[in-house]
């Protein structure tokens, strides 16, 4: 359960980003439904590559589980992109994921085929792909982006901050999940999504995905989310670090890392922040619009808020 800026919500641990032995995954679609719901997963979706799961085949161990897609539209500059669909038909038509024409881009063209069947469309670990912002901001559309993909970590590009940022800084607060994109057992159960909502069902679960009632995270949870009359207040389990982002170049911390690397970092579990104050005229170099929360444990591990619009 979680106070979810006011409303008392409960939380499930969704993996979102899921292959299979359907495409290019070590685990078959019910040995991954096992291995998720012994580690107390409540919510998956399967986004095999170019191709969706049949899920009255697949026994999902009693958890929520969507059908999705993971698509390879041709992206421009960069060949080929990668986009999470989320909620798509079984029988949803990958074909127009071909490339007919040398740096010719399609990614609008797969957005636009996820909305209109009721999906959502995700752009999936962007700076392992090579995508810039003015890239991913030039789509219409997408549902957000993901902040962490455990599966892109063996190359050093496991997560997107700056990018989430550029975006929120062109005014798109994307929303953004943390993952696993589970391939192999080195992939299992470092990062995940809590979904807010009042019950675990598709219709409620995607209808909190639309609306950004979620956080994303490696570990570290959070109890209480509140922002009212320009007051941000969060509860959490307990971090080293708790530190307020938006576009300016200083961040507002109740915690900070312990630079040092002695171990001696304090903990905390609740901070509060006056956005009129930290944002009034005058104060700041530069308008902010957004800002959104960041805390990291004492093992490094991450979650994050979405963004918030500052009032």
């Amino acid at each position: 359960m979680i106070d979810f800026y006011g409303r008392k919500l409960n939380t499930y641990r969704a993996n979102l980003h899921t292959h299979s032995t359907t495409s290019d995954g070590k685990y078959t679609p019910n040995e991954v439904m096992e291995l998720y719901s012994r580690e107390g997963y409540d919510v998956m979706c399967m986004t095999d590559h170019l191709k969706t799961n049949r899920l009255a085949d697949i026994d999902a161990h009693g958890m929520l589980l969507l059908s999705g897609i993971e698509m390879h539209p041709a992206g421009g500059r960069v060949h080929r992109s990668h986009l999470l669909c989320i909620n798509v038909p079984e029988d949803f038509d990958a074909s127009i994921c071909a490339c007919r024409v040398e740096g010719e881009n399609r990614m609008q063209e797969v957005v636009d085929a996820v909305n209109a069947v009721g999906g959502l469309c995700y752009f999936a670990h962007p700076y392992w792909c090579g995508f810039r912002a003015e890239e991913i901001a030039a789509l219409h559309g997408l549902a957000g982006i993901e902040v962490y993909n455990t599966s892109t970590r063996y190359i050093g590009r496991a997560y997107n901050m700056q990018i989430w940022d550029e975006l929120c800084d062109m005014g798109l607060r994307f929303p953004a999940l943390a993952v696993d994109d589970v391939h192999r057992p080195r992939d299992l159960f470092l990062g995940w999504t809590e979904i807010c909502c009042e019950e675990r069902s598709t219709e409620c679960v995607m209808d909190a995905l639309k609306n950004g009632s979620y956080y994303s995270t490696q570990g570290p949870r959070f109890k209480r989310i509140s922002y009212r009359n320009g007051i941000f207040e969060a509860e959490f389990t307990p971090v080293t670090s708790a530190i307020g982002v938006s576009n300016q170049c200083r961040g507002f911390c109740a915690a900070a890392p312990n630079l040092a690397g002695d171990g001696s970092a304090p903990e905390v579990t609740s901070c509060r922040f006056d956005m009129r104050e930290l944002f009034k005229p005058g104060k700041t170099v530069i308008k902010c619009d957004y800002f959104r929360l960041q805390i990291i444990d004492a093992q490094g591990r991450h979650a994050w808020t979405n963004p918030i619009h500052i009032i």
